[in-house]
């Protein structure tokens, strides 16, 4: 396992390095309060400092913390079991919180949630799906890919969950705008290709007939012609730097051997065709900082983060199977009472980390108070909707040349994507659709049945009969219609998570603390989740130590 990075309690004898130190630190505490010694241990670069409390790095709470104030961990119930509220618990683990998470799934990790073969959902329609897939496939039914910049990583490094690419653009996939007039599926390098090529070609004419010289000195100009020549893949200036196509677009007959130069492919369409079957709708995906290559994925499922959670944090401290039915905060503690097998339990803590979904907890019990009722609710849930599809053969390999990556489409089923593991193995399975918003609710209303019905019956306008007939098994999930989820990720009233309303989550009520990507400015990434969560962290461990 990597390095977790934790500090050891300190086990040196009385008469070790350091032992000074901490009779000194204890004696500030016995004279001066706890407010002296957390701020004395701030000056000695053992606590946070309010600049250093600024910062947006975070420092996770030790065992040493408490070694050193003579103070002991508290006992912190965590309501739900999704990322932000794992995290949690694996964070004030390290200090040697006693926390127990309940969960009202039979498995934790919220949305993020693998599919395998044997998997068993029930949704609120009461329609249960069994996922018949072979051994080795998986649909990740959440989250599925990872940014280099996002924590998630960190925490995968740090927990020994291991990566591979998750392939996000791919040339070789395609765009397909039925309703844009499309008739047929496009390469996604065709298709960009034209775009770049027909606007490079307008913006050179325009600069060249002087259409730009209030805007650009004579060297600019000069630069930029020469940039647009080569972005474009443009012809002369002499014939006015036309666009005709290039190699870019791909071949009908790929190169090989000497007499087989291969042939690039013909039929360029007009800039008006182009434009007209927005194909280019698409490209800007790929330069959002969230979606841009290279992006990552676990290897062997989304699920093996909140599995290695549950290791770091241990299994019997995590309760699944357990509903939340009632919050209660006092002076002195939190009292949460919740179902499990049937039977209504209670469990007193010190603190509560509330990481459910707002709207769910906005449905319990509770004494936090009206505003933070109304905040709340202030969080709408938004949908998605996915399915994996398995196939006998991998044939969009073998067929296709389509080794990973994601094709586009105006139809509703929104995208399909294709694996980027397990190439060249007997069978594989793709996401048939992941859809949000209207399209997903349209879907969500449907039996999983007709699902995958219309699933099929749409990816065959892609991808031609193999689509049906290599078929071998399928499992669809609405996030709307999920159990103790209800949700994909949140709308905010008033814009992000600082946005007044929300001001009571963003503070503990009494005692309970609130956590979840919802109160992060990267909803719907597990990057927010534990973002948020290490905000919840920070402030608990903060006031207990100067408590």
């Amino acid at each position: 396992m990597a390095d977790t990075g934790r500090r050891t309690p300190d086990s040196h004898s009385a008469t070790a390095p350091g032992s000074s130190r901490r009779s000194f630190l204890r004696s500030v505490g016995v004279t001066g309060g706890a407010g002296a010694l957390f701020a004395t241990m701030g000056a000695l670069g053992l606590a946070p400092t309010a600049r250093a409390a600024a910062a947006p790095r975070f420092t996770a709470p030790a065992r040493s913390d408490f070694t050193l104030t003579g103070r002991a961990a508290a006992k912190v119930v965590v309501l739900g079991g999704g990322i932000a509220g794992l995290t949690t618990a694996y964070e004030l683990g390290k200090a040697g919180y006693d926390c127990t998470v309940l969960e009202a799934r039979d498995f934790a990790g919220g949305r993020n949630t693998t599919i395998r073969g044997g998997s068993r959902i029930t949704d609120l329609d009461g329609h249960t799906q069994t996922a018949a897939f072979s051994d080795g496939q998986y649909m990740n039914a959440g989250p599925a890919r990872l940014a280099q910049w996002m924590v998630t990583l960190d925490y995968c490094r740090e927990l020994g969950v291991p990566v591979e690419v998750f392939t996000n653009t791919n040339g070789s996939a395609y765009i397909y705008n039925e309703g844009a007039g499309m008739t047929a599926p496009q390469r996604y390098r065709t298709a960009k290709a034209d775009v770049y090529g027909y606007v490079s070609e307008l913006l050179a004419k325009a600069t060249d007939q002087g259409a730009l010289d209030k805007q650009l000195t004579a060297d600019d100009k000069e630069r930029l012609l020469a940039f647009l020549e080569d972005f474009g893949d443009l012809g002369a200036k002499a014939d006015g730097y036309p666009y005709t196509g290039s190699a870019r677009r791909g071949y009908s007959t790929d190169p090989g051997a000497a007499g087989t130069p291969g042939t690039v492919l013909g039929d360029v369409p007009t800039a008006s065709e182009v434009f007209a079957s927005q194909v280019g709708r698409t490209f800007t995906f790929e330069f959002e900082y969230d979606q841009a290559m290279l992006m990552f994925q676990p290897v062997g499922g989304m699920d093996r983060i909140p599995a290695a959670f549950v290791r770091a944090i241990g299994a019997h401290k995590v309760r699944t199977g357990c509903a939340v039915t009632s919050v209660s905060t006092t002076g002195s503690g939190v009292t949460v009472t919740y179902t499990a097998g049937g039977r209504e339990r209670a469990l007193t803590a010190d603190f509560a980390v509330a990481a459910l979904p707002p709207h769910l907890m906005a449905r319990i019990p509770h004494n936090l108070g009206p505003d933070v009722q109304t905040a709340l609710k202030a969080v709408t849930p938004s949908n998605a909707g996915k399915i994996g599809l398995e196939y006998r053969s991998r044939w969009w390999e073998s067929a296709d040349r389509i080794y990973g990556g994601i094709t586009e489409t105006d139809m509703d089923l929104d995208h399909i994507w294709y694996p980027s593991h397990g190439y060249h193995d007997r069978r594989g399975l793709l996401i048939g659709y992941y859809n949000t918003g209207a399209h997903a609710n349209a879907y969500a209303a449907l039996t999983p049945a007709e699902r995958q019905a219309r699933a099929l019956a749409q990816g065959m306008k892609i991808h031609g009969a193999k689509y049906r007939d290599e078929f071998a098994a399928g499992f669809s999930i609405a996030w709307s219609r999920t159990p103790h989820l209800e949700g994909a990720w949140h709308s905010m009233q008033g814009g992000g998570p600082d946005a007044a309303v929300y001001a009571p989550l963003n503070r503990p009520a009494g005692r309970v603390y609130f956590a979840g990507d919802y109160l992060s400015y990267m909803d719907a990434w597990q990057h927010g989740a534990i973002c948020s969560a290490r905000k919840a962290v920070t402030a608990l461990h903060q006031r207990v130590l100067s408590s």
